[in-house]
Formats: C-alpha cells, sequence, structure tokens
C-alpha cells in the first residue's frame, strides 16, 4: 500500500448531476486506491438510478458499483469534506452554495456526461470507458504522490 500524501484530504465528496455515473465512478476510483486513508462519498444535484453502463464500465477494471444507491446533497448524513470535486457545471453551483459558510476546498473537473452519446450498445459503452478512464487518470494524477 502507498503511504498516503501529506496533503491527502481526510475526506472527499464527489458530485455530479444525478449521481449515477460519474461520480460513483470517482468515488470508487478514489475508495480503490485509498481504502482505509480516504472517506470517499458522491451525491447529485438530482436523485438518478443505477446506470448499467457505468456499471459494466467499471466492472471491466475489477470495481462494482452495482450497489451504489444515487443520492442527492440533502441525502448527505455528514457534510464534513475537506474537498469537494464537482464533475459537472450543476454539481458545481450546488458545491459552491453549499460551502459558502465551511472551510472545504471545490475543485470543478469538466467531466463528460456519456448518457448523451448515441448509437450501438459499443459505441455507448466506449464512452463510458473513457469517461471511466479520463477519472482514474485524473484522480491518480491528484491524489497520488
Amino acid at each position: 500500500m502507498k503511504p498516503p500524501r501529506k496533503d491527502l484530504p481526510s475526506a472527499v465528496l464527489f458530485c455530479c448531476t444525478m449521481n449515477a455515473i460519474r461520480s460513483p465512478m470517482a468515488e470508487a476510483i478514489l475508495k480503490r486506491l485509498y481504502p482505509r486513508s480516504v472517506f470517499v462519498d458522491s451525491a447529485g444535484v438530482r436523485c438518478g438510478e443505477a446506470d448499467g453502463f457505468a456499471i459494466a464500465a467499471m466492472d471491466e477494471i475489477g470495481l462494482d458499483i452495482s450497489r451504489h444507491r444515487a443520492k442527492t446533497f440533502e441525502d448527505l448524513e455528514d457534510t464534513s469534506f475537506d474537498l469537494i470535486v464537482s464533475l459537472s457545471p450543476e454539481a458545481q453551483h450546488k458545491a459552491v452554495e453549499l460551502t459558502r459558510h465551511m472551510a472545504c476546498d471545490v475543485e470543478y473537473w469538466q467531466t463528460l456526461d456519456p448518457s448523451f452519446i448515441e448509437g450501438s450498445r459499443d459505441a455507448r459503452l466506449t464512452a463510458y470507458r473513457e469517461v471511466r478512464d479520463t477519472l482514474f487518470e485524473r484522480i491518480r494524477q491528484r491524489f497520488t504522490p
């Protein structure tokens, strides 16, 4: 196991529009990288439903998000985060609003919503893989020494 970075946040929230694709992916990735070092959660501006393509794309790299239950910011039991990473413009606005009176950093990572991609199953799954891989690389760069 890698030693945690000195500046590694103790609690991170990933957020997107519906907490069904991007933020659950990011949550699972960071949990894999730092299973005991960082508390990680995710939320959405609105509550979505589990996305089959997201589940399939994550399963390909050995991460099971099939039991993820989407939640909104209002459903969060705790808001004591050191860092909130928003993955959609709507989530960025909500994160800034939430942290107005908190000592919490907010970062915006512009991330494609792959659910808008049309075409064959393979074309759509490719879009989800690209989002997964982009998130994995961005998380690895941001949180790994």
